[in-house]
């Protein structure tokens, strides 16, 4: 698939910190992927961005790091072990100022245009997706120094600069919104050559061979964008609705023929969403609090993705100055939203926007959440040690906020990633640079170690856990090309191109010893993902390679070959391979595709751009 400036998978092994290392692998080759022909406009390297200055905080409860490119020699692990070549060898500063690469903002490497992370390896494609951009974006510059002065102190207690113009309001909690019936359905195609998203004589299924999928049906854009585009959040998918948001719109479409149902006009851009809804299809997303490029991300907005009905809107209120330079995450679990960032974190009843809890007492805070069947918390704690870090692990009550279990790492070692919430698989990294180690380990229900990860020589990993690059702030879950059950991990492993056509693999680690059970090869010239699990099978995506469909498949327990069960066409397969940072999803015996984010050069390209796809039998 074609990928944006908005993603760039790990690369590189990874090993246990109890155990030696299986090998080093080795940075990854091979000519980068085809970019997308419309992208932001990127700062030069080394240069401030957007309003940046130039100094690194110094301290604070722990800046989350931002994604970057991996695969360099490891260092010693946690437990004083050797450690694998891990995946995230360049990464941006760390929660206590780890030593900076080259001069950009905060001193971090500078970023392309939307507070992007660059590539570091040639042919790895620039990360990137919701919920960035900049803290001081427009603030004059008086606010910026004295906001980063102020970070060599804990504590505030200061208010939050509000949105937009002077005579700008900031919103009140209240209920807000409106939802509008479409009058005609926007720009769908079913898949006859009826539909008015392609010609006539241009019928998606024309050239559809036995055994393959039909196209349901192709949908083309139907928001005006700002000039630079917009990222895509969700989709989520509420009994016959697939829902997804832009920029000031959320959208619910028929998963059955791709006509939109309802559409919610915001009064301000879209600005965070969790990976999860309730289990009634409820949802909070984070909204910009103005319109001008003062606006924070700093407003939650509860709507029912079932019929596009708002319910109540209220501020996350300032906790100190860090959250002036923190953009937030959420997750859902249960009837709890919370809210990561950097000062302190926040939670609130969905049900009616109750504030459950807030900033803790003594020198440890949550700063990012993972949320579904369980809530976890990632928690850093304060130190006299800027460079070494201590993070903790916690399974909350979402009610209350207390821990039910602490896990502590290895000091330096920080949170990064949580692959599983049930099993509980979360990956650590450990310093920056060339020094950069990456550990995956698996958790008991307890909160006690059951295992690291360790991978096999030469074998390089490619999760890939979207999101945006966020100033201080990190999404803890959301990630895919991973997917667990009770006693196995199973995880993608990087884009091969040594051969005649791009491949990958899918490995099977056991999580009661770390060590790889198996490894099953993707079809010839494409690569595969997983999705989640089906039953007791992998759910896998297999991607559209050069006149091949790609489609949905599943990977028995025990390994072997993926199975096909929605064989994409191959008629289609390059409007398929099209979608940018592709999302997909598999529900009711329907595949659905979707764009990760929408940009065009001119109004007229926007308004041809393809934004979601459904395939099915």
């Amino acid at each position: 698939m074609t990928q944006p400036p908005s993603q760039q998978p790990p690369q590189g092994g990874f090993g246990a910190p109890q155990d030696p290392p299986q090998g080093v692998p080795q940075p990854p080759q091979g000519p980068p992927q085809t970019p997308p022909p419309a992208q932001p406009p990127q700062a030069p390297a080394g240069q401030p961005g957007y309003g940046y200055p130039q100094q690194p905080p110094q301290a604070g409860y722990g800046y989350p790091q931002q994604p970057g490119p991996y695969g360099q020699p490891q260092q010693p692990g946690p437990y004083g072990q050797p450690q694998q070549a891990g995946p995230y060898a360049q990464q941006q500063p760390g929660p206590y100022g780890q030593p900076q690469q080259q001069p950009g903002p905060y001193g971090q490497p500078q970023q392309p245009g939307y507070g992007y992370p660059q590539q570091q390896y040639p042919g790895a494609p620039a990360p990137a997706g919701p919920g960035g951009g900049s803290p001081f974006k427009g603030k004059p510059a008086m606010i910026i120094g004295a906001a980063v002065a102020a970070l060599l102190v804990i504590g505030g207690g200061v208010l939050l600069l509000s949105g937009g113009d002077d005579d700008e309001k900031k919103p009140v909690a209240k209920e807000s919104g409106e939802v509008q019936k479409p009058s005609t359905s926007p720009t769908v195609d079913e898949g006859d050559g009826d539909g008015t998203g392609r010609e006539g004589s241009d019928d998606l299924n024309g050239g559809r061979q036995a055994g393959e999928a039909k196209v349901l049906w192709l949908q083309k854009n139907d928001v005006d964008l700002p000039r630079n585009g917009a990222d895509v959040y969700g989709p989520w998918i509420v009994g016959d609705t697939i829902v997804k948001g832009m920029y000031r719109t959320v959208s619910g479409y028929s998963v059955a023929d791709g006509k939109q149902k309802w559409t919610l006009k915001l009064p301000a851009d879209i600005c965070a969403a969790p990976a999860q809804t309730t289990t009634d299809g409820r949802i909070v997303i984070g909204v910009k609090n103005g319109t001008s490029d003062k606006a924070d991300c700093s407003d939650l907005q509860l709507i029912d993705l079932n019929t596009g009905k708002t319910g109540w809107k209220k501020p996350v209120k300032s906790s100190g100055l860090f959250d002036l330079m923190s953009d937030i995450s959420l997750a859902i679990s249960g009837n709890t939203v919370t809210v990561g960032r950097t000062g302190a974190s926040n939670a609130f009843r969905v049900s009616d926007g109750k504030e459950l809890f807030g900033k803790r007492d003594g020198i440890c805070q949550p700063f990012a959440f993972a949320g579904g069947a369980k809530l976890i918390a990632a928690t850093s704690c304060r130190t006299d040690d800027l460079d070494n870090p201590q993070h903790q692990i916690e399974q909350l009550d979402p009610a209350t906020g207390k821990p039910r279990w602490t896990y502590k790492p290895p000091r330096g070692w920080e949170v990064d990633k949580v692959y599983s919430v049930s099993p509980l698989i979360v990956s650590l990294t450990k310093g920056s640079g060339d020094s950069k180690k990456w550990n995956i380990i698996a958790l008991r229900e307890n909160g006690t170690l059951r295992s690291q990860i360790v991978s096999d020589k030469g074998d390089k990993f490619a999760p890939d856990c979207g999101g945006a690059f966020a100033v201080f702030g990190q999404r803890l879950d959301g990630c895919t090309g991973v997917a667990a059950d009770a006693n196995t991990f199973y995880m993608a492993t990087q884009d091969d191109t040594s051969g005649t056509g791009r491949t990958n693999q899918v490995v099977a680690f056991n999580l009661n010893t770390g060590r790889t059970k198996w490894k099953a090869k993707a079809p010839a010239e494409q690569t595969m993902k997983p999705l989640r699990m089906e039953g007791a099978d992998v759910l896998l995506y297999v991607d559209a390679g050069y006149n091949k469909g790609g489609g949905i498949a599943t990977l028995s327990p025990s390994g072997g070959s993926p199975r096909m069960v929605l064989q994409h066409p191959a008629s289609t397969a390059q409007i398929e391979s099209s979608f940018w940072d592709e999302e997909v999803l598999y529900a009711g015996g329907r595949s659905f595709i979707t764009s990760g984010r929408i940009s065009a050069s001119n109004d007229e390209k926007e308004l041809e751009t393809k934004t979601m796809m459904a395939f099915g039998k």
